[in-house]
This record gives C-alpha cells, structure tokens and sequence, in this order.
C-alpha cells in the first residue's frame, strides 16, 4: 500500500463496496482492502464446472437489491451485474432426498407444500407486511411481488 487515503474500506463485500462508492462520490480517495483472491465476499460467483455455467460461491438471493435506493443510483449494469429473476429463485433439500422449491407466487410455492401450503399462505404475507421498511413498501407492486416467495 503505497499513498495516502482518507478512508480505507476492509472487505470488498456488498457492504464494503457500497460504502466504498458513496465515500468516492463525495470526493474522498479510498483504498479498498479483501483479503480473497477475489472481490465480491459473499457475493461471489465463479466458472466451476461447464464452460459458460455461472455458479453462485456463497449466497445467491438479493430480492430487495431490485428496489435499493443506493444501488439503483450505481452503474452496475455497466460493470457486467445482471439481476436474474427465475421462476423458482431458491430450493432448499431435505435428508431423505425430497426438496421445497419457492416459486415467485405465494399461491404456487403453497401448492407444492402440500398440507403445509395453508399454514405458508397465512404466514408468509405477514412476515412481509412485518418485515419491510416504509420506505420498501412504497416500492411498485412488482418488487414487492418479486421478494415475496424468499421471505
């Protein structure tokens, strides 16, 4: 490390790296310090098996990054960042070799649990309700859609 800066940034995670981006606009010099390899933290992905097959290295769900008022003001789309919205954004596998797969509709991910489906419909929309900031419901309906099956 060679210079002087007025901030340094350790990790260059999510966090790290948005904290980074608002302290450079206001017209500081920052030194962003990872201690990977890589940048990313947990939000890192790599080339592991097929040629062209993206795999996630740590998380892999961001559902409330769509309506972030910091991240929609940074040209991550230019840096190569693309939002994939599938219609199953998670599964998650059982011991006895079954898995849960949510959907994007509450309705759908309800279906296939079967005879829990009734308690996950009566649940779910409250957590939602309870867990979002003002700010994030006054976001489109689509967002909100979009976030609801990972809650």
């Amino acid at each position: 490390m060679t210079g002087r800066y007025d901030v340094m940034v350790v990790g260059s995670g999510p966090n790290g790296l948005a904290a980074a981006a608002v302290l450079a606009r206001a017209g500081l010099s920052v030194l962003i310090r990872e201690g990977q390899r890589t940048v990313g933290g947990g939000v890192r992905s790599a080339f592991l098996t097929r040629p062209g097959f993206v795999h996630d290295l740590c998380s892999a769900v961001y559902p409330l990054a769509v309506g972030s008022p910091l991240l929609s003001t940074l040209p991550l789309g230019a840096q190569g960042l693309e939002g994939v919205h599938p219609p199953y954004p998670l599964a998650h596998p059982f011991d006895d070799g079954t898995a849960v797969a949510l959907a994007r509709s509450i309705d759908e991910t309800a279906e296939a649990l079967g005879p829990d489906g009734a308690r996950y419909r009566g649940v779910v929309p409250h957590l939602l309700n309870a867990g979002l900031s003002s700010a994030a419901r006054s976001w489109p309906p689509a967002t909100l859609a979009a976030a609801s099956p990972v809650c």
